[in-house]
């Protein structure tokens, strides 16, 4: 009989909690969505009692991964999950995906290639994957085999999409918000489009409607400080989020890209501003999770609502460039989830090498900080 290596011993013990868009609709992923205050508090409540744990989430998924000691663990960290999402647990289970093991590695590596998002192969989740590892990070979380395979993660991200094509051609949540917005106005230099949130994916759409040539752009935010240096930058109009009233009667669409804990826009104090409005339709895209437009504003007469479900049909076509491109990437995180095996093996020797003999002011466990 073999005997287990301490290195695939440590694998086997990962754990992960998985709500993704692949099992839950839109509604249930904005009720478990964590914000990164959140985030970073059920890592900092489960290493206190004695579980290191990252919390993922974005857009299409909710996610803890840990390390797991034993039956008790893995109950606690469930349980710690389940307190910290927001508006409460999935009622149906098969809307909750549990992994353990390889199949752990495995999932975090298609989620770092793109293959579980929704756009394909969208690079913007290398992003959320390095912010997940360093909000752990910040409360505290050490566990090895758990931050080198944050860490293995985006290496192999940034190697999926060199070895293969799957990122060419993808598209990011902006972008296929414009590509969206192009469906319904194909010629937007005639147009005035406000975009709501000063935040990363905001000013991302700011960048693709300046390419598109957009007559006129207005980013709107809570703090017009920000909104101003966004929008010196890319040569748009800034505005704070108070002059929303002023702007919306002239605008030809709205994308929503807030982090809002309630909608900011509901029939109740849409319906003033379009009072002063033309007869035109007013397209409204919501790319926030949870969402920043209540769903019923799609009933008011000439307003057209396109929320984050809405992009499927964008990613379709992108999708249909890169089919072959997911096959390749397939292939390579079979292999590469073997590689993560020896790869802690070698971290685990090393590790245990400088426990022996550490230098001056260093740590034994240097090899798997971030």
């Amino acid at each position: 009989m073999l005997e287990e290596s301490p290195a695939s011993a440590r694998t086997a013990r990962l754990r992960a909690l998985t709500i993704n868009h692949r099992i839950a609709p839109l509604e249930e992923l904005e009720r478990v969505a964590l914000s990164p205050v959140a985030a970073q508090q059920v890592c900092r409540t489960l290493l206190a009692r004695g579980v290191a744990a990252i919390a993922l989430s974005t857009c299409h998924r909710t996610e803890l991964y840990w390390e797991s000691g034993d039956a008790p663990h893995d109950a606690l960290a469930e349980a710690s999950f389940r307190a910290s999402v927001p508006g409460g647990w999935p009622a149906a289970d098969s809307r909750v995906g549990r992994l353990q093991g390889e199949a752990v590695t495995r999932h975090l590596l298609r989620v770092a290639a793109g293959l579980e998002s929704v756009l394909v192969g969208e690079a913007e989740v290398l992003g959320q994957l390095r912010g997940a590892a360093e909000l752990a990070r910040a409360a505290g979380v050490r566990a090895p085999v758990l931050v080198e395979l944050f860490r293995d993660a985006l290496r192999f991200g940034g190697m999926a999409r060199a070895r293969t094509r799957i990122g060419e051609g993808a598209l990011s949540v902006a972008s296929a918000a414009v590509q969206l917005l192009l469906g319904t106005r194909p010629d937007l230099r005639d147009s005035t489009v406000l975009v709501v949130g000063a935040g990363k994916v905001g000013q991302k759409v700011v960048r693709h409607l300046v390419a598109e040539r957009t007559g006129r752009c207005v980013l709107l935010n809570r703090t017009l400080a920000r909104a101003e240096a966004a929008a010196r930058q890319y040569g748009v109009l800034a505005a704070s989020l108070t002059e929303l009233p002023r702007w919306l009667p002239q605008a030809s669409a709205v994308v929503v890209a807030a982090q809002s804990e309630a909608p900011l826009l509901t029939p109740e104090n849409l319906g003033p501003m379009l009072r002063n409005r033309a007869d035109r339709p007013l397209f409204i895209i919501d790319i926030a999770v949870p969402r920043d437009v209540d769903p019923s504003v799609n009933e008011m007469d000439g307003v057209y609502l396109y929320d984050i479900d809405s992009l499927q049909s964008v990613a379709q076509q992108s999708l249909a460039l890169r089919r072959q491109q997911i096959a390749a990437a397939e292939a390579i995180i079979a292999e590469h989830v073997a590689d993560f095996g020896k790869l802690i093996s070698r971290g685990l020797n090393r590790a245990s090498r400088d426990a022996e003999h550490p230098s001056v002011g260093e740590s034994p466990l240097r090899t798997f900080e971030l």
